[in-house]
């Protein structure tokens, strides 16, 4: 009887446990290492969640799992954030994870290319997803305009003299050119960061109406969440193995050293540095400042305006 008692108080107690759906931008890799950790630890289970981790794919993006209701939170990039807020879309910034841009345009330095002038007229290879705003907004403030070329995920159109410039994440497709058999001596890079436009990007979202429901449960979430990134940071190589496993049940190609690489520079990007502002929140300033490129580069005709404590809520738990 007692061992009854037991069973039933242990399912009673994962009965009550809140389900979430949480849907990354983009397929396993270790820019996601800090959620694979706190599940893997019980840390979203010790906030009394049930944590459902459920990848986008290159033909189904977090943003309209969300607008759908398919996820409950989602990752993506502050930037296509705010376009979905001034399209209409309710969906509020619940934690900024990533306090820095990764984001870069490179060249070879073969092709003579080392200042933004040169960067005019010439061809610039950047993903079909999107990712346009800040380099249109560097075209823009730099009075140059490039062609752009749509890629997928290939670095090879660079590699092969395709395109002038590629536009690159530090923590991954930098290291995949490097990988290929271009050093860091033989490119130029520009850091958007180093132009003023170090726009923040990974970020945790939810619809309006949810986050006013389940208050609580989100504030458990991203509590948790951040629990999970410092134990990654704390313990990598573990992490690292999260990683490939997941990697591994979504039957994706994987390289240790590259994922290593990669969870190294996320992490960098998740520190504020010389910023005012706690881990997993969202400075005002940056929010202006993100505003301002995505107006410089999508215009505000046709967009709803709205202000910064509309656009980001940190959900405040019991």
């Amino acid at each position: 009887m007692g061992l009854a008692f037991l069973l039933f108080g242990w399912n009673n107690c994962l009965a009550q446990n809140e389900r979430l759906v949480f849907t990354p931008h983009w397929i396993p890799q270790a820019q996601f290492a800090g959620y694979y950790v706190a599940q893997d630890q019980g840390f979203y289970q010790e906030e009394g969640l049930d944590v459902d981790i459920q990848h986008s794919t290159a033909n189904i993006a977090s943003l309209d799992l969300l607008k759908q209701g398919k996820a409950d939170v989602v990752s993506t990039f502050m930037l296509d954030a705010i376009g979905q807020r001034a399209s209409g879309v309710p969906l509020v910034n619940i934690g900024q994870l990533s306090q820095h841009s990764a984001l870069l345009m490179v060249t070879k330095k073969k092709s003579g290319i080392d200042s933004p002038q040169k960067l005019h007229n010439k061809k610039l290879g950047i993903w079909s997803s999107g990712f346009e705003d800040v380099p249109l907004a560097f075209m823009q403030e730099h009075g140059i305009r490039m062609d752009l070329v749509r890629i997928l995920q290939t670095v090879n159109l660079f590699l092969v003299d395709g395109v002038d410039a590629l536009l690159v994440m530090y923590y991954n497709e930098y290291d995949q050119i490097n990988n290929c058999g271009i050093d860091e001596n033989e490119l130029n890079t520009f850091f958007f960061s180093d132009y003023n436009l170090d726009i923040p990007e990974d970020g945790l979202y939810c619809l309006e109406d949810s986050l006013n429901s389940k208050g609580d449960a989100y504030a458990g979430f991203l509590k948790a969440t951040l629990k999970g990134w410092e134990y990654a940071n704390q313990h990598r190589e573990y992490a690292i193995d999260l990683v490939i496993g997941e990697m591994n049940k979504a039957h994706l190609p994987n390289n240790r050293v590259h994922q290593r690489w990669m969870l190294e520079k996320v992490l960098e990007m998740m520190n504020p540095g010389e910023k005012k502002v706690k881990k997993g929140e969202l400075l005002k300033t940056d929010f202006v400042r993100a505003m301002e490129v995505f107006e410089m580069a999508k215009g505000t005709q046709g967009h709803q305006t709205f202000e910064f404590e509309q656009f980001y809520k940190s959900p405040k738990g019991k």
